[in-house]
């Protein structure tokens, strides 16, 4: 049912996203990865993708779509105690996660935490939860430095390519 609501919405953000970052014989991880649909947008060019949600039932959906893949793990972990040692992914993705967050500047330092130095971590913040100025706060709090941010009136939310 998740898909069938959101799919159209989540496909448009990772389109906007992927247009500002290159996943070529990267080391992904998918934050938040809920049912997997992220996977069929970078498993094909990606050496390995991870994702990782705390709901096992959407594991379980997610465990679905990584079964088309040779190169997709899935693992439950939390988005801010992530069970990955430090500088380990080229790109770190987290769609829809930091409005579920208690502290979403604390979540984005842990997907900093794991990112390669020279690496990206992209996030979105939803629009209706964040104003502008609250999400490039987050942003902000975190010392990374804004690649590229997408503000369309199309998308329900905010996307930040942040450098490592």
């Amino acid at each position: 049912m998740y898909e069938e609501l959101y799919a159209q919405e989540q496909k448009a953000k990772y389109t906007a996203a992927l247009e500002n970052i290159n996943v070529a014989n990267n080391v992904v991880l998918d934050v938040g990865c809920g049912t997997g649909l992220f996977f069929s947008s970078v498993a094909t060019q990606a050496n390995i993708v991870v994702g990782v949600d705390i709901s096992r039932k959407l594991l379980l959906k997610a465990k679905e779509q990584a079964a088309a893949f040779q190169n997709v793990l899935i693992l439950q972990a939390d988005a801010d105690h992530l069970p990955f040692q430090d500088v380990f992914f080229d790109a770190v993705f987290a769609f829809t996660v930091l409005q579920n967050m208690p502290k979403p500047s604390e979540t984005v330092k842990e997907l900093k935490r794991v990112a390669e130095l020279g690496g990206r971590v992209v996030v979105t913040g939803l629009k209706k939860v964040f104003s502008l100025n609250a999400f490039k706060a987050v942003l902000e709090s975190t010392d990374l430095r804004i690649v590229s941010f997408v503000d369309k009136e199309d998308l329900k939310c905010y996307i930040a390519v942040l450098a490592v």
